[in-house]
């Protein structure tokens, strides 16, 4: 191979961060269950606002939305999603109001350890959804531990509401991916784009739903893609910077004009607006793959792997990688997989015959190939993989070739010309096979850009050509200088880290703010008058405590003090609690016992024991 393969340990996803979470969708509880549309568009709102806290992991939508309707334990999500925390929560509508709900459960015990409920007007549904996420922030760092959380987490789409519904139905539609609701996705996109022409999201979603039904053959493809390019302009016009519209624009590069370097600087500009945008992400593991980079496509896969583990699409990149490594077995196993679900997924049909070939398995991908329906290949893709293998198996040029060659001499022909290809490389005919790739460069066959890194094509890179191929197709610009980052927020030095602390622990000892049970995070950085962001970080990074151990461990010594006090004989050890600042039983039980190593009524007897010895 070119380059030694990354072992990814069947690219298993990476141990759970400090603050990992999966936002389950939220739960339709409206009579008529006609707003199913609204309950998916808060949860990806919420999953977008939270996955830009650069300290928390967040699962994308995709992966959460697989356990949709999931009656299962939640110890299954957390242990298929990699994740400490689950959001769930439901929405209720009535007339122009609406109740949300939302509880976050700790996945190693099952114990819910926030809920609120908000009762709010429809027309405010973008401060409520901002407001709903930033609380959703503040009680995770609270449990959990330091993040830096932004004054707004959420800015509106657009100002209309009825255009921001239309668009909201238009996704639902979409995301069932069939021909019929992407027809009815492109109504709903336009019925937006009606009321708010500069909608973004809805021009790429026009552009997604005609490409879908270019590519799937459900629309004359020259009128679908002219369309699909309109609003994609548009979209350019309005925000160039857009994570989706460059991601967009690198499949636009890659697959329409062969483009290889433009498709990288789209990629790369996709991911520089949303680091965590889990698309981007494989795109960027599929670029550096082909170009034989292995290390660096495998720290983008393991990205997208660690926030989207669930997606198809994540599990065919992980199969394609290990194809281009030469780990066939691995990357069988995983196609197989994913044809078991979807026996018409065509990558992971022609994926699974390229590695069956790759691993000289010629028996089993001729029974493939024949298995494969009509409908599902194109006449010159099927026609290609027969000549191929009987390439591959007599090493003498097989019988369809001229037909192969015939074909490929049309420019459309993309399929006949990376066939034809790798038959001229496989029979040793070295100088036909560079006078067909040369058809890349004046036809912009994707197709081609593709096979040329294959590892059928292996024997090229013997030839003395094959690095300044190798040079032009996968051209890439050095890269722009990059700006310094900007100095973090909330790192304090260690001179000022001091000088809060012993302001904290003065003020804290002296006016006892642990006894009022709604004191937050936010409250106490507003009373020593800091950065709600500083007194997290000088709690998490300095203290080495989070906020609800800081608070929980004073209560506990105030308690302490009440329950061996005579005069408080009369209050029940609960009640206690409640005087020293808890407002649950079940977390005061569970804060004391981790701390003291006994339950509260031991620790009572203990000291009751004790003070009538000390009597005697």
């Amino acid at each position: 191979m070119l380059l030694l393969v990354t072992n990814l340990a069947a690219v298993t996803a990476p141990a759970p961060q400090k603050v990992s979470l999966a936002v389950l969708p939220f739960v339709n509880r409206s009579a008529d269950g006609a707003n199913e549309f609204f309950c998916d568009g808060i949860t990806e709102e919420i999953i977008n606002a939270l996955a830009g806290i650069e300290q928390l992991k967040v699962i994308s939508r995709t992966s959460s939305f697989f356990f949709k309707n999931f009656e299962g334990p939640l110890s299954e999500i957390g242990d298929q999603l990699h994740v400490s925390v689950v959001l769930e929560g439901s929405v209720r509508f009535h007339g122009d109001q609406l109740r949300i709900s939302a509880q976050l459960i700790n996945v190693a015990d099952d114990s819910h350890f926030w809920s609120e409920t908000w009762d709010r007007k429809l027309e405010n549904i973008f401060d409520t959804q901002d407001e709903i996420s930033r609380l959703i922030a503040e009680k995770l760092r609270e449990h959990w531990g330091h993040l830096d959380v932004a004054d707004r987490l959420l800015t509106a789409k657009t100002s209309s509401l009825g255009a921001y519904e239309r668009y909201l139905q238009g996704q639902y539609l979409f995301n069932q991916w069939n021909p019929e609701s992407a027809n009815q996705a492109i109504a709903q996109f336009e019925q937006a784009l009606a009321q708010d022409a500069g909608l973004i999201e809805a021009h790429l979603g026009m552009a997604d739903s005609y490409s879908f039904l270019a590519v799937a053959g459900f629309a004359p493809r020259e009128e679908a893609w002219r369309k699909a390019q309109e609003h994609i302009k548009k979209a350019v016009a309005l925000d160039a910077n857009h994570a989706g519209l460059n991601y967009m624009l690198a499949n636009d590069a890659f697959f329409t004009r062969a483009s290889y370097q433009e498709a990288m600087q789209y990629g790369q500009r996709s991911l520089a607006a949303k680091p965590n945008y889990a698309e981007a992400q494989r795109f960027m593991a599929f670029l550096y793959i082909l170009r034989g980079d292995m290390s660096v496509a495998h720290r983008h896969l393991q990205y997208a792997k660690s926030i989207d583990p669930l997606n198809p699409e994540t599990r065919f990149y992980e199969a394609y990688y290990y194809y281009l490594a030469g780990e066939y077995t691995l990357a069988k196993q995983i196609l197989k997989e994913l044809l078991a679900a979807n026996e018409k997924n065509v990558p992971a049909l022609v994926t699974t015959l390229y590695v069956l070939l790759s691993a000289r398995q010629w028996q089993e991908a001729a029974a493939f190939l024949e298995g494969i329906p009509a409908e599902l290949m194109t006449p010159d893709e099927r026609l290609g993989m027969e000549c191929l293998l009987m390439a591959l198996e007599t090493s003498t040029p097989p019988a369809g070739l001229a037909q192969l060659t015939q074909h490929a001499e049309a420019p459309e022909a993309h399929h006949a010309h990376t066939y034809l290809f790798l038959v001229q490389v496989v029979l040793g005919r070295f100088d036909a096979a560079f006078a067909v790739l040369d058809k890349l460069f004046t036809v912009q066959s994707s197709v081609l850009l593709l096979s040329f890194s294959y590892p059928l094509a292996e024997p090229l890179r013997a030839d003395a050509r094959y690095a300044e191929y190798h040079r032009r197709i996968y051209a890439l610009e050095p890269a722009p200088a990059q700006k310094p980052a900007k100095p973090k927020a909330t790192g304090l030095e260690t001179a000022k880290a001091q000088a809060y602390a012993e302001t904290l622990k003065r003020y804290v000892a002296q006016e006892k703010p642990y006894l009022d049970p709604t004191l937050s995070l936010r409250a106490l950085a507003h009373q020593i008058e800091i950065h709600p962001n500083q007194l997290s970080w000088l709690l998490n990074e300095y203290l080495q405590q989070n906020f609800n151990e800081f608070i929980n461990h004073r209560r506990i010594e105030h308690f302490k003090q009440l329950v061996v006090d005579p005069a408080n004989a009369h209050i029940s050890l609960v009640g206690l609690a409640f005087e020293s600042g808890f407002n649950s039983k079940t977390v005061f039980n569970t804060a004391f016992k981790k701390k003291e190593g006994i339950t509260p009524k031991a620790y009572q007897k203990g000291q009751l024991s004790a003070g009538e010895q000390g009597e005697q």
